[in-house]
């Protein structure tokens, strides 16, 4: 199988022929593969600028004859990103639209459907979906901004997810190192889409908006987004504090003493003078000097030091 440069032909046609389908809002849309066919329910007011996204692609037919390249045992499986064209028995990257906003409302948890990204970027999803084959919310809930549910498997959907997800995996190289393989073709011929999972089409099959509430998952497990869970993170949704290790009430970002005054830096106008800080009164003794105590104190320990030595 070869991996062939950017088929403007094809887009153009593509494109062309997306132009004449009507726009829909959907809150069902039918994947039909050669492994078998799933519903998928959007979140449309939850999540709405990935699901205007991801039916952008639908709409423009960029998910027809695309690979499940990447599924990993118990994790993902992973698709949306490559075309497959039997005509030549070549594969193309799809052609990506604008990125979208992250929208982590909801938790990874199995049978969920997200974007995929690039790293170190929320607001970097595309055409690549994925879905959740175990509750990942532990971990794809915390990195990267979280990672937008915008969707979930319906009703035994995810029986043929699983089939996916259980055929032995190859690397094939690039971003196919764990492509997913119905059967191994014979030494000498090359891969074809006899052998490759591929999602024959994704279409609109119930426009209606009013997501399904009872299929709603858990909301994400880090309500602020500051890659602490709730359940450690003593301001689950103010994303400028985390956790509090002292239970003061006062996230570690804010609750730290640089000079080793004894006074929160939040609270300290000198936060690197030990000298000066709230403690302190603007009296006779001058501003930062030590009181009358401190200094007998000191002239005390002065005093024992040398006898020790003595």
């Amino acid at each position: 199988m070869n991996f062939s440069k950017t088929k403007l032909l094809r887009r153009t046609i593509a494109l062309t022929a997306a132009a004449l389908i009507a726009n829909a809002q959907a809150t069902v849309v039918h994947f039909k593969t050669n492994m078998g066919d799933f519903d998928v329910n959007l979140f449309d007011s939850s999540t709405p600028e990935t699901v205007e996204n991801f039916l952008d692609y639908v709409e423009a037919g960029s998910f027809n004859s695309t690979v499940i390249h990447r599924s990993v045992l118990d994790f993902v499986a992973q698709g949306g990103g490559y075309n497959y064209f039997a005509e030549d028995n070549t594969v193309d990257v799809v052609t990506a639209f604008d990125p979208v906003i992250n929208e982590p409302v909801f938790s990874n948890v199995r049978g969920t459907i997200a974007m995929a990204k690039l790293g170190g970027d929320p607001d970097s999803a595309t055409s690549q979906w994925f879905i959740n084959l175990s509750d990942n919310s532990a971990n794809l809930d915390l990195q990267n901004g979280g990672f937008t549910v915008f969707g979930v498997v319906m009703a035994d959907g995810m029986e043929i997810v699983d089939a996916i997800n259980d055929l032995d995996r190859y690397n094939l190289g690039g971003s196919f190192d764990s492509a997913p393989l119905i059967s191994v073709p014979a030494e000498g011929e090359e891969i074809t889409n006899d052998h490759l999972v591929i999602v024959e089409s994704i279409t609109v099959t119930d426009n209606n908006v009013d997501t399904h509430l009872e299929l709603l998952p858990p909301l994400t497990i880090d309500a602020d987004h500051d890659g602490y869970p709730n359940d450690v993170d003593a301001f689950p949704e103010d994303e400028t504090e985390w956790l509090d290790s002292d239970n003061d009430g006062i996230g570690n970002n804010a609750d730290t003493d640089d000079d080793n005054d004894g006074v929160a830096d939040v609270d300290d106008d000198f936060p690197l003078d030990p000298s000066k800080s709230e403690r302190e009164t603007n009296d006779s003794s001058g501003g930062g000097s030590l009181p009358l105590w401190s200094l007998i104190a000191l002239g005390l320990v002065s005093v024992l030091r040398r006898r020790v030595k003595k």
